[in-house]
């Protein structure tokens, strides 16, 4: 044996002496099949629950939920950029108390996974890094550079040792099972090369020298190197597998819906179709499935990336923005989990054995040697059912779906049969009263020579406002001779722009000239207008506005916004006036934010006018201020905008975040669950406002004289708003009855085994709520789906009766589905179902 090869067999048994000294001291560790805690592989379903889209008196209740929906493990970015907003400065106060928030996790009795990026994407904005970042010398962003390394490196050290600190990994006796550095690189590591993976591989030894005790993952990163574990993010994962054998199948982002951007529609990810790409990657070994969202939240403040993502980020998740359950997706996927915990001993001890039961089927079996034995049945077609023999026993698959078989024989589960309640939200108005309101308009003409500076040409507008505000006044003038043609009765000159901010607004001489706007597919906006200019000086004022600053892709520090050029007027006697290079005076941010206006104590600082003129004359630019009490109750609360333009909300000093009534374009023409799911199939709301609603959280509010304060840009009528409730208007409930030529041991087909011969419809409205009435009831077959329902051809005269007599009065009722509770069979031969939808309303409701 050569020397070199010496050197290689000690630097191997020294790489494996450090890593038996690690499995002693952790409590964590990883083999093929799964993660293991203590000792036992463990099957883990997990949940995105951001800290900061929420507040800290939710926290506990999106904990709770999330538990008692079968979720074992919270999962959380940490975002750099509100821990760290200047250099050296730290905040883990209020919505940024990581501490406190995985110490609630602990506290429910969850594990936690612990995402610290350091880049985050998350559609937030910067993708998580701060802008000081952008300035540091040498800098470039996510590659093999030393200032960035450093810079990386400080942060995370500073994340873990706050987490040591406070003994939160699972090595100490914490619930932080698995950490991330890095966040979706492998894209970009081979765009750059050798200095990307250079980069990945630097972050992954980094990373593990912070000694957390806990193994690290890396998503979307092919070549992680050991002992770094490669995960996979998508909408399906099933066909992912780690990069060597001994690494368990973890799929980090499960994606439950997506996000919405202001002028797009609403995505909504069917349950049907989630719960299908859950079971098919656990079929084939998946260990280890994390939902993102579980829980989306709310994009308070500027923290909203993109460019022009929504201030919602509800993403269409199993727990709504405003924290409340979304039925079928939550009671749906919760059936999930306890079917496929039922199957956790033989899916961690074995691996499976498939078998083609036709065309678009198959059954992944697992037998372990103690006799555990789990089995599914997977039909891949997206269009028919299929009835298929398995261990001599036939099963009828619907499309697009898969049944669980704990026992290898009965079916407790099928991915595409929904059998819990579906809720109707609705927003009500919280209060009869009428905001009183008042005015102040942002000046346009004067600005403060304190705060402004000139410069030649044009300049990039974040270089310039450091991101401390959304806005950057760009102004010039122009020296118009009498002699020119237009003024004496020609064809008006234009101006044209070119801007990479996210929108502008023209004003000439104090007035509106016009606006313009991009969106997330043309970001890139190019402005052509006539404008009103006089004999002598004209001062051309261009307020530029970004709407987020972009959270995906490479370099950071390179890109650019706002009013870059040309900018020009055409039409003129002289031909074309290339404005682009002339001297422009700048002012960051609006004469109302150096004032704090939106603050309870600086509110009072300027003459606000009275509400009965802002009616008479709607303006751009303007500063709109009420007071209100806290309504009643304990329901979620959101502002309703869309009589509005665009602009900021602030509560008591509070930024809720960005409005756009901005509406929605695109393609809501219906939805299958069956079949490959993309954001552009399942969409809804288009022709209407992309958020129409706007999330206040009860804890920023005072029992009475709470401000609120509304900086619209183009000049919306504030009469029109108001504060409303979100509750549950209606429950919903389909239950199909067994076919009556069934026998009993082809019954488990159709339904779990404890319910194999009384189907039941189980309604339950939220706590303090009862069932005030019967909308629908039909035992049959019913046509449409909640809200929609309708009589078919098949219905039982006494279906509302007996539903009425069961149900009204009580939180929660159950009907037995079966021909003899319901009078007669109204069709015999036929598989009928009952659908139900109640109304649900406050106990103490006296409408």
């Amino acid at each position: 044996m050569g020397i070199t090869s010496v050197s290689k067999l000690l630097s191997l048994v020294c790489l494996l002496l450090c890593l038996g000294f690690q499995l002693i001291q952790s409590s964590v560790t990883y083999d093929r099949k799964a993660i293991l805690i203590n000792g036992q592989r463990r099957l883990l379903f997990s949940g995105s629950i951001h800290y900061p889209r929420s507040t800290p008196d939710m926290w506990e209740d999106l904990i709770l939920k999330a538990k008692n929906g079968g979720i074992d493990v919270i999962e959380t970015y940490v975002f750099w950029n509100v821990h760290e907003p200047s250099p050296g400065n730290y905040n883990f106060e209020g919505r940024y108390d990581l501490v406190r928030f995985i110490k609630l996790v602990q506290k429910a009795g969850l594990y936690a996974h612990l995402r610290i990026g350091p880049y985050v994407c998350a559609e937030w904005n910067f993708g998580g890094f701060p802008v000081w970042l952008k300035y540091v010398p040498g800098i470039s962003f996510r590659t093999d550079n030393e200032p960035f390394k450093r810079a990386m490196q400080g942060y995370t050290e500073k994340i873990v040792n706050l987490m040591k600190s406070e003994h939160l990994f699972e090595s100490q006796g914490g619930p932080i099972i698995l950490s991330q550095i890095e966040n979706e690189y492998g894209a970009q590591s081979k765009s750059l090369g050798a200095e990307g993976y250079n980069y990945m591989t630097w972050a992954a030894n980094m990373a593990i020298q912070t000694g957390t005790g806990v193994p690290w993952v890396m998503c979307k990163e092919e070549d992680a190197p050991d002992p770094v574990i490669n995960t996979c993010n998508g909408f399906y994962c099933d066909s992912f597998a780690p990069n060597k054998p001994y690494k368990p199948t973890v799929w980090t982002e499960a994606w439950s819906g997506w996000f919405s951007d202001f002028g797009g529609p609403l995505h909504q990810r069917p349950v049907q179709d989630l719960a299908f790409a859950v079971a098919k990657f656990v079929q084939k070994g998946g260990s280890f499935v994390n939902y993102y969202m579980y829980h989306g939240g709310t994009n308070f403040g500027r923290t909203a990336g993109g460019p022009f993502l929504t201030t919602s980020y509800d993403y269409d998740a199993p727990i709504d923005e405003y924290g409340l359950i979304r039925q079928p997706k939550y009671g749906h996927l919760k059936e999930l989990h306890r079917s496929i915990k039922m199957c956790e001993k033989a899916l961690v001890s074995t691996d499976p054995i498939v078998t083609q039961l036709g065309n678009f089927q198959q059954a992944h079996v697992y037998s372990s040697e103690s006799g555990d034995c789990a089995a599914f049945l997977a039909n891949y077609d997206t269009k028919s059912a299929a009835r298929v023999l398995f261990n001599n026993m036939h099963y009828n698959l619907p499309p697009w779906s898969i049944s669980i078989l704990p026992d290898c024989r009965n079916v407790v589960f099928n991915t595409a049969k929904v059998g819990v309640q579906t809720s109707q939200m609705e927003m009500l108005p919280a209060s009869s009263d009428m905001l009183s309101w008042q005015s102040y308009d942002e000046d346009v003409d004067s600005l403060d020579d304190g705060s402004t500076f000139t410069a030649p040409g044009l300049l990039e507008q974040i270089n310039v406002t450091r991101d401390a505000s959304d806005y950057l006044w760009y102004i010039t003038s122009v020296d118009i001779g009498s002699s020119e043609s237009f003024l004496r009765g020609g064809e008006m000159p234009t101006l044209i722009l070119q801007s990479a901010g996210h929108a502008v607004h023209i004003f000439i001489n104090g007035q509106l000239s016009g606006s313009s706007f991009g969106t997330r597919e043309n970001r890139r906006i190019k402005y052509t207008g006539k404008v009103n200019l006089r004999a002598g000086r004209n001062k051309i004022s261009l307020l530029s506005v970004a709407m987020g600053l972009q959270n995906v892709g490479g370099h950071f520090e390179s890109w650019n916004t706002g009013i870059l050029g040309p900018v020009a007027l055409h039409g003129l006697d002289q031909g074309k006036w290339d404005l682009s290079w002339q001297k422009w005076t700048y002012q960051v941010g609006l004469k109302g934010e150096a004032m704090d206006l939106v603050s309870p104590t600086s509110v009072s600082s300027v003459g606000w006018m009275e509400a009965s003129l802002i009616a008479q004359r709607p303006q751009p630019l303007t500063w709109h201020k009420a007071y209100f009490n806290a309504p009643e109750g304990n329901e979620p609360l959101a502002l309703d905008m869309e009589g509005m333009g665009k602009g900021q909300i602030w509560i008591n000093g509070q930024s809720i975040g960005r409005y756009w009534t901005a509406y929605a374009s695109g393609d809501c023409n219906g939805c299958s669950y069956a079949g490959t799911f993309r954001p552009p199939k399942c969409q809804v709301g288009c022709g209407k406002p992309t958020q129409k609603w706007y999330h206040v959280p009860r804890a920023w509010l005072k029992p009475t004289e709470n401000l609120l304060v509304i900086f619209e840009e183009l000049g919306g009528n504030p009469s029109r708003i108001s504060l409303v409730k979100r509750s549950v208007a209606s429950v919903c409930a389909e239950v199909a009855e067994f076919h009556p030529t069934l026998k009993n041991w082809q019954i488990e087909s159709y339904g779990k085994a404890e319910e194999f011969h009384s189907p039941k419809v189980h309604l339950k409205c939220s706590p303090g709520h009862t069932i005030s009435s019967i909308k629908f009831a039909s035992f049959g077959t019913p046509l449409g789906t909640c809200g929609t329902y309708q009589e078919g051809t098949c219905h039982a005269p006494a279906s509302y009766d007996i539903v009425q007599k069961k149900c009204v009065g009580k939180e929660r009722c159950i009907v037995t589905i079966s021909n003899s509770n319901f009078g007669k069979d109204p069709c015999p031969n036929v598989l009928k179902r009952l659908s139900v939808e109640a109304v649900c309303t406050p106990t103490n409701w006296r409408g």
